[in-house]
Protein backbone atom coordinates (compact mmCIF):
# COMPACT_ATOMS: atom_id res chain seq x y z
CA UNK A 1 0.00 0.00 0.00
CA UNK A 2 2.72 2.35 0.93
CA UNK A 3 4.85 1.17 -2.60
CA UNK A 4 1.15 2.57 -4.27
CA UNK A 5 1.38 5.81 -2.15
CA UNK A 6 4.66 6.58 -4.01
CA UNK A 7 3.83 5.61 -7.36
CA UNK A 8 0.72 7.89 -6.91
CA UNK A 9 2.69 11.04 -5.47
CA UNK A 10 5.63 10.61 -7.57
CA UNK A 11 3.14 10.27 -11.09
CA UNK A 12 1.28 13.47 -9.55
CA UNK A 13 4.98 15.16 -9.42
CA UNK A 14 5.83 14.08 -12.86
CA UNK A 15 3.23 15.39 -14.67
CA UNK A 16 2.22 19.04 -12.53
CA UNK A 17 5.95 19.58 -13.56
CA UNK A 18 5.32 18.87 -17.12
CA UNK A 19 1.33 20.96 -17.06
CA UNK A 20 4.30 23.74 -15.30
CA UNK A 21 6.60 23.84 -18.12
CA UNK A 22 4.10 23.68 -20.80
CA UNK A 23 2.03 26.23 -19.34
CA UNK A 24 5.70 28.02 -19.54
CA UNK A 25 6.74 27.89 -22.44
CA UNK A 26 2.91 28.98 -24.04
CA UNK A 27 3.05 32.21 -22.03
CA UNK A 28 6.95 32.87 -22.83
CA UNK A 29 6.86 36.25 -24.78
CA UNK A 30 9.94 35.36 -26.51
CA UNK A 31 9.29 31.59 -27.52
CA UNK A 32 5.61 32.89 -29.29
CA UNK A 33 5.42 31.21 -32.91
CA UNK A 34 3.45 34.31 -34.02
CA UNK A 35 4.69 37.79 -33.09
CA UNK A 36 2.66 40.83 -33.68
CA UNK A 37 5.63 41.28 -37.32
CA UNK A 38 5.02 37.79 -38.42
CA UNK A 39 0.92 38.43 -38.20
CA UNK A 40 0.81 41.72 -39.62
CA UNK A 41 2.78 39.97 -42.39
CA UNK A 42 0.22 37.22 -43.04
CA UNK A 43 -2.53 39.58 -42.90
CA UNK A 44 -0.90 41.57 -45.67
CA UNK A 45 0.22 38.82 -48.20
CA UNK A 46 -3.50 36.92 -47.90
CA UNK A 47 -4.83 41.27 -48.56
CA UNK A 48 -2.84 41.70 -51.10
CA UNK A 49 -3.65 38.14 -53.39
CA UNK A 50 -7.51 39.08 -52.99
CA UNK A 51 -8.31 36.63 -51.07
CA UNK A 52 -10.98 36.20 -47.87
CA UNK A 53 -9.52 35.00 -44.69
CA UNK A 54 -12.50 32.71 -43.53
CA UNK A 55 -12.54 31.35 -47.12
CA UNK A 56 -9.22 29.60 -46.97
CA UNK A 57 -7.03 27.79 -44.54
CA UNK A 58 -2.97 29.14 -44.06
CA UNK A 59 -0.21 26.89 -42.98
CA UNK A 60 3.70 27.94 -42.46
CA UNK A 61 4.88 31.65 -41.79
CA UNK A 62 7.42 29.56 -38.96
CA UNK A 63 9.85 31.87 -37.71
CA UNK A 64 12.19 28.55 -37.50
CA UNK A 65 12.30 28.23 -41.46
CA UNK A 66 12.76 32.23 -42.43
CA UNK A 67 16.08 32.83 -43.79
CA UNK A 68 17.62 36.59 -43.78
CA UNK A 69 19.99 38.33 -46.23
CA UNK A 70 21.05 41.92 -46.96
CA UNK A 71 20.60 43.68 -50.20
CA UNK A 72 20.63 47.36 -51.17
CA UNK A 73 17.28 48.88 -52.42
CA UNK A 74 17.29 51.74 -54.77
CA UNK A 75 14.51 54.30 -55.36
CA UNK A 76 14.36 56.94 -58.45
CA UNK A 77 11.43 59.38 -59.27
CA UNK A 78 12.55 60.86 -62.90
CA UNK A 79 10.28 63.26 -64.40
CA UNK A 80 10.02 63.45 -68.27
CA UNK A 81 7.48 65.90 -69.84
CA UNK A 82 5.93 66.73 -66.87
CA UNK A 83 5.43 63.16 -66.43
CA UNK A 84 6.88 61.49 -62.83
CA UNK A 85 7.94 58.00 -63.24
CA UNK A 86 9.05 56.15 -60.23
CA UNK A 87 11.07 52.88 -60.34
CA UNK A 88 13.11 50.41 -58.14
CA UNK A 89 15.88 48.19 -58.40
CA UNK A 90 16.92 45.64 -55.78
CA UNK A 91 20.43 44.02 -55.99
CA UNK A 92 20.34 40.42 -55.54
CA UNK A 93 21.01 39.21 -51.96
CA UNK A 94 24.37 37.27 -52.15
CA UNK A 95 23.58 35.13 -49.02
CA UNK A 96 20.94 33.94 -47.23
CA UNK A 97 21.17 32.35 -43.42
CA UNK A 98 19.06 31.29 -40.42
CA UNK A 99 19.22 34.65 -38.21
CA UNK A 100 17.40 35.48 -35.56
CA UNK A 101 16.45 38.71 -35.38
CA UNK A 102 15.17 40.62 -32.60
CA UNK A 103 12.05 41.98 -34.65
CA UNK A 104 11.08 37.71 -34.48
CA UNK A 105 9.93 37.75 -30.86
CA UNK A 106 7.19 38.99 -28.70
CA UNK A 107 7.97 42.26 -26.45
CA UNK A 108 7.77 41.78 -23.14
CA UNK A 109 5.15 44.49 -21.69
CA UNK A 110 6.38 43.88 -18.32
CA UNK A 111 10.75 44.43 -19.33
CA UNK A 112 10.32 47.84 -21.23
CA UNK A 113 12.60 49.27 -19.14
CA UNK A 114 14.59 46.16 -19.22
CA UNK A 115 15.10 43.91 -21.50
CA UNK A 116 12.52 45.97 -24.05
CA UNK A 117 15.86 48.66 -24.29
CA UNK A 118 18.69 45.60 -24.47
CA UNK A 119 15.85 44.71 -27.47
CA UNK A 120 16.04 47.91 -29.05
CA UNK A 121 19.77 47.86 -29.10
CA UNK A 122 20.00 44.84 -30.69
CA UNK A 123 17.88 45.97 -33.46
CA UNK A 124 20.13 48.91 -34.20
CA UNK A 125 23.27 47.27 -34.19
CA UNK A 126 21.68 44.74 -36.48
CA UNK A 127 20.57 47.20 -38.89
CA UNK A 128 22.77 46.35 -42.11
CA UNK A 129 24.97 49.36 -43.27
CA UNK A 130 25.84 50.04 -46.64
CA UNK A 131 29.37 49.27 -48.38
CA UNK A 132 32.08 51.95 -47.56
CA UNK A 133 31.91 54.45 -50.81
CA UNK A 134 33.88 58.03 -51.84
CA UNK A 135 32.58 61.49 -52.65
CA UNK A 136 34.30 63.65 -54.48
CA UNK A 137 33.61 67.60 -54.29
CA UNK A 138 32.03 70.15 -54.94
CA UNK A 139 28.90 69.06 -53.19
CA UNK A 140 27.72 69.48 -49.63
CA UNK A 141 26.47 66.57 -47.39
CA UNK A 142 24.00 66.57 -44.61
CA UNK A 143 24.13 64.16 -41.79
CA UNK A 144 20.94 63.44 -40.20
CA UNK A 145 22.79 61.60 -37.02
CA UNK A 146 24.77 64.35 -36.08
CA UNK A 147 25.90 63.42 -32.85
CA UNK A 148 27.04 59.85 -34.23
CA UNK A 149 29.22 61.65 -36.36
CA UNK A 150 33.38 60.65 -36.50
CA UNK A 151 35.89 62.65 -38.57
CA UNK A 152 38.82 61.89 -39.12
CA UNK A 153 41.41 63.54 -42.07
CA UNK A 154 43.61 61.29 -41.31
CA UNK A 155 43.51 61.51 -37.32
CA UNK A 156 39.80 62.33 -35.79
CA UNK A 157 39.36 66.29 -35.70
CA UNK A 158 36.97 67.40 -32.67
CA UNK A 159 34.55 69.72 -34.20
CA UNK A 160 31.76 69.27 -32.09
CA UNK A 161 28.14 67.66 -33.05
CA UNK A 162 28.78 67.83 -37.58
CA UNK A 163 24.97 68.52 -39.29
CA UNK A 164 26.58 70.01 -42.55
CA UNK A 165 29.63 69.36 -44.77
CA UNK A 166 30.33 71.18 -48.01
CA UNK A 167 33.32 69.08 -49.93
CA UNK A 168 34.84 71.95 -52.33
CA UNK A 169 36.52 70.70 -55.25
CA UNK A 170 38.80 68.82 -55.51
CA UNK A 171 38.49 67.64 -51.62
CA UNK A 172 37.47 63.27 -51.61
CA UNK A 173 36.53 61.70 -48.58
CA UNK A 174 35.72 57.98 -47.81
CA UNK A 175 32.19 57.59 -46.15
CA UNK A 176 31.77 54.11 -43.93
CA UNK A 177 28.90 52.98 -42.02
CA UNK A 178 25.77 54.70 -43.73
CA UNK A 179 22.42 53.43 -44.00
CA UNK A 180 20.99 55.20 -46.91
CA UNK A 181 21.97 58.03 -49.04
CA UNK A 182 19.52 60.03 -50.58
CA UNK A 183 19.33 63.16 -53.07
CA UNK A 184 18.20 66.78 -51.34
CA UNK A 185 16.43 68.63 -53.87
CA UNK A 186 15.93 67.48 -57.41
CA UNK A 187 18.56 68.17 -59.92
CA UNK A 188 18.04 68.75 -63.73
CA UNK A 189 19.95 66.93 -65.99
CA UNK A 190 21.06 67.72 -69.77
CA UNK A 191 20.32 65.37 -72.74
CA UNK A 192 20.80 63.95 -75.24
CA UNK A 193 21.85 60.96 -72.85
CA UNK A 194 23.21 58.59 -75.90
CA UNK A 195 26.04 60.66 -77.31
CA UNK A 196 29.31 59.46 -75.92
CA UNK A 197 32.22 61.50 -76.02
CA UNK A 198 36.18 60.45 -76.51
CA UNK A 199 37.52 58.87 -73.73
CA UNK A 200 34.46 58.39 -71.74
CA UNK A 201 33.14 54.61 -71.07
CA UNK A 202 29.56 55.90 -71.31
CA UNK A 203 27.05 58.48 -71.77
CA UNK A 204 26.44 58.49 -68.17
CA UNK A 205 30.10 59.92 -67.77
CA UNK A 206 29.96 62.72 -70.04
CA UNK A 207 26.05 63.48 -68.09
CA UNK A 208 28.03 63.73 -64.65
CA UNK A 209 31.15 65.68 -66.46
CA UNK A 210 28.26 68.17 -67.59
CA UNK A 211 26.72 68.54 -63.96
CA UNK A 212 30.53 68.87 -62.58
CA UNK A 213 31.11 71.29 -64.64
CA UNK A 214 27.95 73.35 -63.60
CA UNK A 215 28.85 72.93 -60.40
CA UNK A 216 32.03 74.39 -60.60
CA UNK A 217 30.27 77.42 -62.35
CA UNK A 218 27.77 77.99 -59.69
CA UNK A 219 28.52 79.85 -56.27
CA UNK A 220 26.41 76.97 -54.60
CA UNK A 221 26.44 73.30 -55.24
CA UNK A 222 23.91 71.52 -57.13
CA UNK A 223 24.45 68.44 -55.45
CA UNK A 224 23.39 67.87 -51.39
CA UNK A 225 23.34 64.89 -50.03
CA UNK A 226 21.60 62.84 -46.82
CA UNK A 227 23.02 60.48 -44.84
CA UNK A 228 21.25 58.79 -42.59
CA UNK A 229 22.99 56.08 -39.64
CA UNK A 230 26.21 56.99 -37.65
CA UNK A 231 28.90 57.79 -40.25
CA UNK A 232 32.50 58.06 -40.55
CA UNK A 233 33.90 60.29 -42.79
CA UNK A 234 37.64 60.27 -43.46
CA UNK A 235 40.28 61.39 -46.19
CA UNK A 236 41.12 58.45 -48.63
CA UNK A 237 44.34 56.29 -47.45
CA UNK A 238 47.39 56.63 -50.07
CA UNK A 239 50.56 55.19 -49.67
CA UNK A 240 52.56 58.33 -49.22
CA UNK A 241 50.23 60.48 -47.12
CA UNK A 242 51.75 64.12 -47.62
CA UNK A 243 50.59 67.39 -46.56
CA UNK A 244 49.47 67.95 -49.93
CA UNK A 245 47.07 64.97 -49.77
CA UNK A 246 45.67 66.05 -46.25
CA UNK A 247 41.91 67.81 -46.14
CA UNK A 248 41.85 71.41 -45.03
CA UNK A 249 38.96 71.88 -41.85
CA UNK A 250 37.87 75.27 -42.33
CA UNK A 251 34.87 75.71 -39.54
CA UNK A 252 31.97 78.04 -40.85
CA UNK A 253 29.71 78.39 -38.23
CA UNK A 254 28.34 75.84 -35.46
CA UNK A 255 27.54 72.69 -36.72
CA UNK A 256 28.96 73.55 -40.49
CA UNK A 257 32.54 72.83 -41.59
CA UNK A 258 34.08 72.85 -45.22
CA UNK A 259 36.53 69.92 -46.54
CA UNK A 260 39.19 71.76 -49.38
CA UNK A 261 42.51 70.21 -50.68
CA UNK A 262 45.09 72.13 -50.46
CA UNK A 263 46.82 70.45 -53.31
CA UNK A 264 43.83 72.02 -56.04
CA UNK A 265 44.95 75.08 -55.58
CA UNK A 266 48.30 73.72 -57.36
CA UNK A 267 48.91 74.18 -61.16
CA UNK A 268 48.75 71.20 -62.96
CA UNK A 269 50.19 69.62 -66.38
CA UNK A 270 48.03 71.02 -69.66
CA UNK A 271 46.01 68.27 -71.22
CA UNK A 272 43.99 67.60 -74.16
CA UNK A 273 40.58 69.03 -73.38
CA UNK A 274 37.30 67.47 -74.69
CA UNK A 275 34.48 69.48 -75.93
CA UNK A 276 31.39 68.28 -73.32
CA UNK A 277 28.19 69.94 -75.22
CA UNK A 278 29.56 72.38 -77.70
CA UNK A 279 29.11 75.35 -75.96
CA UNK A 280 32.05 74.93 -72.57
CA UNK A 281 35.24 73.20 -72.57
CA UNK A 282 37.03 71.50 -68.95
CA UNK A 283 39.90 70.10 -68.24
CA UNK A 284 39.85 66.36 -67.80
CA UNK A 285 41.93 64.01 -65.59
CA UNK A 286 42.58 60.60 -66.27
CA UNK A 287 40.56 59.09 -63.78
CA UNK A 288 37.55 60.57 -64.61
CA UNK A 289 37.15 59.01 -68.27
CA UNK A 290 36.23 56.24 -65.71
CA UNK A 291 34.89 57.33 -62.27
CA UNK A 292 31.52 58.53 -62.68
CA UNK A 293 31.35 61.88 -60.08
CA UNK A 294 30.37 62.16 -57.36
CA UNK A 295 30.83 58.87 -56.67
CA UNK A 296 34.63 58.20 -57.62
CA UNK A 297 34.33 54.66 -56.15
CA UNK A 298 32.35 53.74 -59.22
CA UNK A 299 34.00 52.40 -62.30
CA UNK A 300 32.35 53.63 -65.68
CA UNK A 301 33.14 49.69 -66.84
CA UNK A 302 31.11 48.57 -63.77
CA UNK A 303 27.89 45.98 -65.18
CA UNK A 304 25.61 47.76 -62.90
CA UNK A 305 26.02 50.95 -64.43
CA UNK A 306 25.71 49.68 -68.07
CA UNK A 307 22.71 48.27 -67.39
CA UNK A 308 21.36 51.26 -65.14
CA UNK A 309 22.23 53.66 -68.63
CA UNK A 310 19.92 50.89 -70.57
CA UNK A 311 17.38 51.21 -68.19
CA UNK A 312 17.27 55.11 -68.24
CA UNK A 313 17.16 55.23 -72.14
CA UNK A 314 14.49 52.84 -72.48
CA UNK A 315 12.38 55.21 -70.33
CA UNK A 316 13.68 57.93 -71.76
CA UNK A 317 12.63 56.80 -75.01
CA UNK A 318 13.07 59.00 -78.46
CA UNK A 319 13.65 61.62 -75.86
CA UNK A 320 17.15 60.36 -75.23
CA UNK A 321 18.53 61.44 -77.89
CA UNK A 322 17.15 64.72 -78.67
CA UNK A 323 18.30 67.87 -77.45
CA UNK A 324 16.97 68.68 -74.07
CA UNK A 325 17.09 68.40 -70.61
CA UNK A 326 15.05 65.85 -67.38
CA UNK A 327 14.67 65.61 -63.77
CA UNK A 328 16.12 63.94 -61.15
CA UNK A 329 13.48 64.20 -58.18
CA UNK A 330 14.58 61.71 -56.14
CA UNK A 331 17.30 59.32 -55.40
CA UNK A 332 17.23 56.90 -52.58
CA UNK A 333 19.90 54.12 -51.79
CA UNK A 334 19.88 52.63 -48.72
CA UNK A 335 20.93 49.02 -46.97
CA UNK A 336 17.85 46.32 -46.00
CA UNK A 337 17.32 43.53 -44.42
CA UNK A 338 15.06 41.20 -46.19
CA UNK A 339 12.96 37.93 -44.77
CA UNK A 340 12.43 35.04 -47.11
CA UNK A 341 9.03 32.62 -46.06
CA UNK A 342 7.15 29.90 -47.31
CA UNK A 343 3.40 29.06 -46.64
CA UNK A 344 0.56 27.24 -48.44
CA UNK A 345 -2.99 28.05 -48.72
CA UNK A 346 -5.85 25.80 -48.83
CA UNK A 347 -9.24 26.91 -50.67
CA UNK A 348 -12.09 25.29 -51.08
CA UNK A 349 -13.67 24.75 -54.37
CA UNK A 350 -16.71 26.01 -55.49
CA UNK A 351 -18.75 25.16 -58.01
CA UNK A 352 -17.55 26.21 -61.73
CA UNK A 353 -14.24 26.90 -60.27
CA UNK A 354 -12.01 26.91 -63.81
CA UNK A 355 -9.30 24.96 -61.47
CA UNK A 356 -11.58 22.00 -62.64
CA UNK A 357 -10.65 22.57 -66.40
CA UNK A 358 -8.89 20.02 -67.90
CA UNK A 359 -9.37 16.97 -65.61
CA UNK A 360 -10.10 14.04 -67.22
CA UNK A 361 -14.04 12.43 -67.17
CA UNK A 362 -12.73 9.53 -65.02
CA UNK A 363 -11.02 10.93 -62.17
CA UNK A 364 -12.95 12.21 -59.14
CA UNK A 365 -12.94 16.31 -59.12
CA UNK A 366 -11.22 17.83 -55.86
CA UNK A 367 -12.81 19.88 -53.27
CA UNK A 368 -10.13 21.81 -52.09
CA UNK A 369 -7.02 22.87 -53.84
CA UNK A 370 -3.27 23.63 -51.56
CA UNK A 371 -0.97 26.13 -53.11
CA UNK A 372 2.17 26.86 -52.20
CA UNK A 373 3.79 30.59 -52.26
CA UNK A 374 7.41 32.40 -51.44
CA UNK A 375 6.88 35.88 -49.33
CA UNK A 376 10.09 38.44 -50.07
CA UNK A 377 9.70 41.03 -47.18
CA UNK A 378 11.39 43.77 -46.61
CA UNK A 379 12.22 44.91 -42.03
CA UNK A 380 11.47 48.81 -41.62
CA UNK A 381 11.59 49.15 -37.82
CA UNK A 382 9.16 46.50 -35.84
CA UNK A 383 7.07 45.94 -38.79
CA UNK A 384 7.87 43.23 -41.74
CA UNK A 385 6.36 44.66 -44.95
CA UNK A 386 5.66 42.16 -48.48
CA UNK A 387 7.64 42.98 -51.33
CA UNK A 388 7.13 40.64 -53.06
CA UNK A 389 5.00 36.99 -53.57
CA UNK A 390 5.93 34.64 -56.00
CA UNK A 391 4.10 31.00 -56.54
CA UNK A 392 6.07 27.87 -55.88
CA UNK A 393 5.39 24.64 -58.13
CA UNK A 394 4.98 21.68 -55.56
CA UNK A 395 6.09 18.46 -55.93
CA UNK A 396 3.76 16.85 -58.85
CA UNK A 397 1.92 13.47 -57.87
CA UNK A 398 2.26 11.02 -61.21
CA UNK A 399 -0.93 9.55 -62.05
CA UNK A 400 -1.21 5.82 -62.01
CA UNK A 401 -3.97 4.25 -64.45
CA UNK A 402 -4.82 1.02 -64.62
CA UNK A 403 -3.84 -1.07 -68.16
CA UNK A 404 -7.52 -1.84 -69.32
CA UNK A 405 -8.05 1.86 -69.01
CA UNK A 406 -5.44 2.77 -71.31
CA UNK A 407 -6.03 -0.01 -73.83
CA UNK A 408 -9.65 0.83 -74.01
CA UNK A 409 -10.81 -2.17 -71.56
CA UNK A 410 -9.73 -4.83 -73.77
CA UNK A 411 -8.78 -8.34 -73.80
CA UNK A 412 -5.01 -9.99 -74.94
CA UNK A 413 -7.08 -11.95 -77.89
CA UNK A 414 -7.94 -8.83 -79.24
CA UNK A 415 -5.00 -7.39 -79.25
CA UNK A 416 -3.29 -7.51 -82.44
CA UNK A 417 -0.18 -9.59 -82.97
CA UNK A 418 2.48 -7.63 -84.17
CA UNK A 419 5.46 -9.73 -85.57
CA UNK A 420 8.23 -8.00 -86.41
CA UNK A 421 10.83 -8.53 -89.31
CA UNK A 422 13.00 -11.90 -90.05
CA UNK A 423 16.94 -11.13 -89.20
CA UNK A 424 19.62 -13.26 -91.13
CA UNK A 425 21.16 -13.22 -87.43
CA UNK A 426 18.24 -15.22 -86.33
CA UNK A 427 19.24 -18.89 -85.50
Amino acid sequence: MARRSLRFAATFLVISAVQSLSTALMSSPNLSPHPKAISDLKEAVVKGLGLQAEDIKISGFDLRDALVGQSVSYEFDVEIDNKILPFKLLEDVNRWEYVDLPIFREEDPGSANGNGLVDKRRMESALPVLAPFQLAGPMELWIQDAKDMRLSLPHDVDAGVLKKVILADGAVVTVTGARSVSLRHPVELPLPLNRTHSGFASGLLALAERLRHASRTQGDPLLSLRIVGPTSITSPKSPSMSADNKLKLKRLAPGLVELSSPSKTKSVEPMPTIDLKGEVTTLLTPDQFTTLWPLTSINGFNSNLRGFEALLSSILGPKANEEGSFKLLKADASAQTFVKLGFGLERKLKEGDKYWEGFPAWRTNPETVKMHFEVLAKVEGDKIVPERVMPVDPVMVVDSVAPNLVNGNMTLSKIPIFRPPSSPFTL
